[in-house]
């Protein structure tokens, strides 16, 4: 037997055939851990960052924000305390797009368009900057922010499609030889 062979566990494939087990085994106590109500606010396929998320919760270093949509109804997400703007559009992607995905199987949402129709607001200020600390905006834990109807000005868009003509319509008159 090679060297590689006996880490392996043998040449019989006693390596792979255990770590097929121990995943499987991870799974189920998984599975199991999930059911529980005490963990109801766990997604279910958690990745490293919600499960930190979820645990600087408990520890008081994250908050539980409420995000009110238009219709009416409400679910609640995760960020850590120092989060920005940006950092809660991304919680509310992912546990929109759980949401979803739970109820309808996969359905893709245009987040591009959302972000550009509406935006969120808490104590009718807007939440517009992706940079700005959430907690400039008074925002701690347990707090609400709504969807709010929103038409991006052209200050945040990056090219408006009147600029790329203008600037493909300099090319081509560029490109003509001169006299």
């Amino acid at each position: 037997m090679t060297s590689k062979e006996e880490l392996a566990g043998g040449g019989g494939g006693g390596y792979n055939t255990d770590t097929v087990v121990k995943k499987a085994r991870l799974q189920s106590t998984l599975s199991a851990l999930l059911q529980d109500p005490i963990l109801s606010d766990v997604p279910k396929k958690p990745t490293l960052t919600e499960v930190d998320t979820l645990i600087s919760l408990e520890l008081g270093s994250a908050m539980k924000l409420f995000v009110a949509k238009m219709d009416g109804t409400s679910f609640d997400v995760a960020v850590l305390n120092s989060a920005t703007v940006k950092d809660l559009k991304l919680a509310i992607k992912k546990k929109t797009n759980e949401m979803e995905q739970s109820k309808m199987g996969h359905r893709h949402i245009s987040w591009r368009h959302v972000w550009a129709n509406f935006c969120l607001s808490h104590h009718n200020e807007k939440l517009i900057d992706d940079n700005a600390v959430l907690q400039e905006f008074g925002i701690r834990n347990n707090s609400q922010v709504h969807f709010i109807p929103y038409v991006m000005s052209r200050v945040y868009r990056k090219h408006s499609r009147r600029k790329k003509h203008r600037f493909f319509h300099g090319l081509s008159k560029r490109s003509q030889p001169t006299n």
